[in-house]
């Protein structure tokens, strides 16, 4: 499970580097690092105060022969798993050289969507071959195939407390619900439409579904039956986020619009609480993600035009566009410890680690 090591100076373009497990390092003063530091000159990254205890302040991660549509922290934020259109997922370090210290192969399809386990021992994974997958982070083998759902699975979420179960929502129009320890599902909730975006309360007792049909349901658990639905979308849900404190959700969709939500369960009947407008869909139409900062204080949005967009979640405000990267952003993830980084993963095969000031 080692990978090679290429020096900093490979040509990324090099389709005999792109093909390989390479880590590099982005420390040099190019266009996208600068541009996402603000900075104008080489001195003044050099000079300016660093935030966080990333190796620089821009760090990119490549190794990855397909396009990367998920990547995901670890709860501890000194891990990374990133899965791709190439069928393999890939385990980073978020310090030091970054090394991709294992690659995971199996899946038959592209690889949609990544959990870890509350532990950080065990990877779950949604993949386009139809099978949800868990895996053994200690030996980097595969631990079990979930089988049952009929198309591709675009979504998965985990239980934060209680009982280890997992959420998956489908092109088949179901939501499977899943005990990880045996291979066939519990549960699962048929609907009208594709599912694409999946999420789990806090309390596990409510799941959050969006779909083609531009609508968010709440579903009761236990009944398997829609509490309420939260309207205003008009186009297809990508993407949905429980906040930190649990109260708010946060959706975001191929409208071009971030939004959040009350969920509390005594909240007023029209729950939306803001929009957030600044980024883009793009060409490719891929389900692009959205996610809170660990304090719930910030919202960021991957943006079709190479960009990640940073809100306030209080105002509303646009905080950063960081650009950076040469193709779809597929997904934006805030680090869960306490460096101020964040993480983004696109369609250029490439991953940017970058602190924010």
């Amino acid at each position: 499970m080692s990978a090679e090591k290429r020096p900093a100076d490979d040509d990324p373009n090099d389709p005999s580097v792109s093909q390989s497990l390479v880590k590099r390092q982005n420390v040099n003063a190019s266009e996208g690092a600068l541009a996402r530091l603000n900075a104008s000159s080489n001195a003044l990254v050099q000079t300016a105060p660093r935030t966080s205890a990333l190796q620089a302040p821009v760090m990119e991660l490549t190794g990855h022969s397909g396009e990367i549509f998920a990547a995901k922290f670890d709860p501890t934020g000194n891990l990374i798993a990133s899965g791709s259109m190439d069928r393999s997922i890939m385990l980073w370090r978020t310090y030091g050289d970054c090394e991709n210290y294992g690659v995971l192969n199996g899946h038959k399809g592209a690889v949609l969507d990544l959990q870890w386990s509350r532990d950080s021992e065990i990877l779950y994974s949604a993949s386009a071959d139809m099978h949800l997958a868990s895996w053994d982070l200690t030996s980097g083998t595969r631990i079990r195939r979930y089988i049952g759902h009929e198309e591709i699975i675009n979504s998965l979420d985990i239980s934060r407390r209680g009982e280890e179960m997992l959420v998956s929502g489908s092109d088949d129009s179901t939501i499977g619900i899943w005990d990880p320890r045996t291979k066939n599902a519990v549960d699962y909730i048929e609907t009208e439409f594709p599912i694409t975006a999946v999420a789990i309360s806090q309390a596990g007792n409510e799941i959050y579904t969006g779909g083609i049909d531009n609508d968010i349901r709440v579903w009761d658990l236990r009944k398997k039956a829609v509490v309420y639905s939260l309207l205003g979308h008009t186009d297809t849900i990508t993407s949905l986020r429980v906040s930190p404190d649990s109260q708010s959700l946060l959706s975001y969709s191929m409208d071009t619009t971030a939004r959040t939500w009350d969920i509390r369960p005594f909240a007023p009947t029209e729950r939306h609480i803001r929009t957030f407008d600044g980024a883009t869909t793009g060409v490719e139409q891929n389900l692009l993600r959205a996610s809170w900062d660990s304090e719930g204080k910030k919202v960021a949005a991957a943006s079709g035009d190479g960009t990640v967009v940073i809100w306030s979640a209080q105002t509303g405000k646009l905080m950063y566009k960081l650009p950076g990267h040469r193709g779809t952003v597929n997904c934006a993830e805030f680090s869960p410890g306490k460096d101020p980084i964040l993480l983004s993963a696109s369609s250029d095969r490439t991953m940017l680690l970058g602190e924010l000031k």
